[in-house]
């Protein structure tokens, strides 16, 4: 009999309830999986997308490739949408699909075990309660674990201070100084929206980034209607639009000449904006575009062209009690301290205690080799453990929800092998991680990312790229779209599942890349 905190064993526990978490819901339904619990830290759906509530927060990828295939949203307001109609979309995913029966909100996982024995994942969650599964899928992404710097004296300060990912809405920002640490993808969307409320911005940059005029603009009622009454033609509109991003990866992959024209077009799109030539130099980046994420706006440089805005190249030497001291000895008064600091990603894992076998944690593991993986989705040693957006599964030039459908697909397919197997479970065999591990690290050696000449998040403590994909996402399909069980081994034959059968066997068949084909299927009904 199962203790009182605990649930009886499930066969699918998925963890967080953005775009992952939602998307693996569907596709396990596809698969005619139903026993599934979807874990959620916070008290309402949306993942990166409900806690980024920072002014002017939007998607830098175009609305229309920004959605499942499977659920396309042809009513996006906008080119690039802004994070309250994402997550309104992500809410009608749920709704319209009938997910919420799946999920249990106010459960943050803590860590997970593997039990050998009972061949079961036990999943703790803040709180003490314990969730048990046969499979557990982490689908928690990238961005959500906000990085503040710990920077000397910061804990001295008397005014309010906040992460972009934790924005204090309490805290009046008119007619005070606010001083902005960090450039990165969210600053440039909220400083724009304060530079004019505050009487004064101190944005305090480490290195600039490269950023590219944001073709955005209102999508008109009879556009939104037309693509509403004409299901293909919006998918084959999808399809075009993601034709165009994929073919920028050629760029960033082993042909970097060919990005000198979007270089040209970024400094340009400083010079029209900045007549200032000093403040132009130091916005101008001196590493190749692609090297760290290309940025998009069209008001982020005229909001640094005010004059109570001022950008500040010396790093923060020291913060005090009400001031800044710079890395040149300038202090400056401070009323307010906001973080664009971005979040942890190569070390997001760092804080799970997540045992597999012989109780090898996941920290331990990736600390003494680096985070290595399979396809991004699984790791030897920790049986029917799945990640969702793992290591060297980000991408720099199309959207990731392409990579997500491919992922939660991928998966369901594993899970269904081990049923029409009969067995306990798979794990993936070490020469494979190997292989398929090198051989992402030898591509990426000839990408922008590593021959740029800069350091950016991408890379971990080691310098190593453990965050991008290299190459086509094409490329990524081919090797998710059928699941090969000769990459893994199957053990444990299943209770009350008659003698052990081999392993199915792939079926290899010519197939359409998901964003032409998953829309048009009907989700089974669980």
């Amino acid at each position: 009999m199962s203790a009182p905190d605990q649930e009886p064993t499930h066969e699918v526990l998925v963890v967080g309830s953005g775009f992952s978490g939602l998307g693996q819901l569907l596709a396990l339904r596809r698969a005619g999986i139903d026993d599934v619990v979807l874990l959620e830290k916070a008290d309402t759906l949306g993942g990166t997308w409900r806690d980024n509530t920072y002014p002017g927060c939007a998607c830098d990828i175009p609305s229309h490739m920004y959605s499942l295939s499977t659920v396309p949203n042809p009513d996006w307001s906008r080119s690039y949408s802004p994070q309250s109609e994402i997550r309104a979309y992500l809410e009608r995913v749920a709704d319209e699909n009938d997910l919420r029966g799946h999920v249990r909100f106010g459960q943050e996982m803590t860590g997970a075990s593997w039990d050998e024995q009972r061949r079961t994942w036990t999943v703790h969650t803040r709180g003490g309660r314990r969730w048990t599964a046969r499979f557990l899928v982490s689908g928690v992404g990238a961005l959500h674990l906000p990085k503040t710097p710990d920077l000397p004296g910061a804990g001295s300060f008397a005014g309010p201070s906040f992460h972009s990912a934790q924005w204090d809405h309490d805290v009046d920002l008119r007619g005070k100084k606010v001083a902005v640490i960090g450039t990165g993808a969210s600053a440039i969307q909220f400083v724009p929206q304060i530079a004019g409320v505050a009487a004064q911005v101190q944005l305090y940059q480490r290195t600039p980034a490269w950023v590219l005029p944001k073709g955005d603009r209102p999508l008109s009622e009879r556009r939104r209607a037309f693509f509403a009454r004409h299901p293909r033609l919006h998918r084959t509109y999808r399809a075009a639009m993601y034709t165009a991003l994929e073919s920028r990866a050629v760029g960033f992959n082993a042909h970097p000449a060919l990005l000198r024209p979007v270089e040209w077009l970024a400094t340009k799109h400083i010079e029209h904006q900045i007549d200032d030539p000093d403040l132009a130099a130091k916005l101008t980046p001196d590493y190749s575009i692609g090297c760290k994420r290309v940025l998009v706006s069209n008001d982020y440089y005229p909001a640094l062209a005010r004059l109570d805005v001022e950008v500040i190249t010396g790093g923060v030497h020291e913060v005090r009690g009400s001031s800044i001291v710079d890395g040149d000895g300038t202090e400056r008064d401070v009323d307010v301290i906001i973080y664009g600091t971005g979040f942890h990603v190569t070390d997001a894992f760092d804080g799970l205690e997540i045992r597999g076998r012989g109780g090898r944690t996941l920290r331990d593991v990736w600390a003494a080799g680096g985070m290595a993986t399979h396809l991004g989705i699984t790791v030897s040693d920790f049986p029917n453990l799945f990640f969702l957006l793992g290591p060297n599964t980000g991408l720099g030039h199309n959207s990731v929800v392409f990579m997500i459908e491919c992922q939660t697909r991928y998966v369901a397919q594993a899970v269904r092998a081990v049923h029409e197997a009969g067995m306990g479970g798979l794990d993936v065999r070490a020469e494979v991680q190997q292989r398929s591990n090198a051989g992402v690290q030898r591509r990426l050696a000839k990408g922008i990312w590593t021959r740029g000449g800069c350091t950016s998040w991408y890379l971990d403590a080691q310098g190593v790229n453990r965050t991008i994909w290299p190459g086509y996402t094409v490329r990524y399909w081919l090797e998710t779209r059928r699941f090969d069980p000769e990459d893994f081994e199957f053990f444990g034959r299943a209770a009350d599942a008659g003698p052990a059968r081999p392993a199915p066997q792939v079926r290899r068949r010519r197939m359409r890349p998901s964003w032409t084909t998953e829309a048009t299927r009907t989700p089974s009904r669980v």
